[in-house]
């Protein structure tokens, strides 16, 4: 990918898309094309006829959607389903019909089965049924995998879908309706000490057990795709059907530990109290992530660093 290519980040003032920016940034590609929501939304067909024709992009890295927590998938399945259908839909269709070079397209670990064997690897697509709270929106992200597939075969386009595993960072969102956990479990406790709360509420039994990763090394990861040789690219496409790759760091913690961890970073002294009235989700995702890793690329901050990193972040929003 030269230096000059030019690249069109969907999604660019999201946790991923503002990641692969800086990323892109540091590495000096220079004509990166970003558009916000109100200059481009990715739900009208019409707008994003438009820009794809006008703008010409090379390289497409598709890192809009609307994304929750598992509040908001319960409350909004119908929106979660629809606009991130009508999102890719049109961003994977317009890049077919203008020639785009690679699109990667971003997807999530709950695509795989509830009860998925772990740790989850891509192959375990579609052998079993799906969580039930985040159903509407794992169905939205098979339906880009395998759109991206059909095209491969049908058009002899490259596009290559992408699954992080959970993931945080700068530019979350801490929205404790709408929320991911960790987000949630970082402004909770920072509002709980700042008020001198005596306990932090979190949801659920604690037991489940999550794979995190930050956001700089999901950019990396894609800005490694990106840039791979033609051959070393072309060979992933040919072996991996659909052509799908998990990313994730293959170490897992408990809820619960995973509340200590910010509790500590925080600095909160009081209690944690688990609700068990509120829902669990699936009981365990771990990523089998060794497609990525036999590209030479592996995760670099940990977790409790992550965390302490983006406390700071959620500090410096407020100022």
């Amino acid at each position: 990918m030269k230096s000059d290519a030019r690249v069109f980040v969907a999604g660019h003032r999201g946790l991923v898309g503002s990641a692969l920016v800086r990323r892109l940034q540091h590495a000096g590609y220079s004509n990166l094309l970003l558009r916000t929501h109100a200059e481009l939304d990715l739900e009208n067909q019409s707008q994003v006829q438009a820009f794809f024709q006008e703008n010409k992009p090379e390289y497409v890295v598709l890192a809009a959607a609307k994304v929750g927590g598992i509040m908001a998938n319960n409350t909004y399945p119908a929106q979660f389903i629809f606009r991130n259908l009508a999102i890719q839909n049109n961003v994977i269709h317009e890049a077919y019909r203008n020639g785009v070079t690679r699109l990667l397209f971003l997807g999530s670990s709950c695509i795989y089965p509830r009860d998925c064997p772990q740790p989850m690897k891509e192959e375990h697509l579609l052998t079993g049924p799906l969580e039930p709270t985040n159903r509407p929106y794992a169905l939205a992200k098979i339906a880009g995998i395998e759109m991206c597939w059909s095209y491969n075969r049908e058009y002899g386009t490259k596009y290559m879908a992408v699954m992080p595993t959970n993931l945080y960072g700068p530019n979350d969102n801490y929205d404790l309706q709408n929320s991911h956990v960790l987000p949630a479990l970082i402004r909770k406790m920072i509002e709980a000490k700042e008020r001198g709360d005596a306990e932090v509420v979190v949801w659920g039994t604690g037991t489940p057990r999550r794979e995190f990763l930050y956001s700089d090394d999901m950019a990396d990861a894609c800005v490694r795709l990106l840039t791979a040789p033609d051959a070393e690219y072309d060979d992933l496409l040919a072996r991996f059907k659909p052509p799908l790759i998990n990313v994730g760091c293959e170490s897992e913690v408990t809820i619960r530990e995973l509340a200590e961890t910010t509790q500590k970073a925080v600095g909160f002294q009081g209690k944690l109290v688990f609700d068990t009235s509120k829902p669990d989700g699936t009981p365990r995702k771990l990523m089998d992530s060794g497609r990525m890793f036999s590209l030479g690329w592996r995760p670099k901050v940990d977790l409790e660093t992550g965390i302490r990193l983006a406390v700071e972040d959620y500090m410096g929003s407020r100022k």
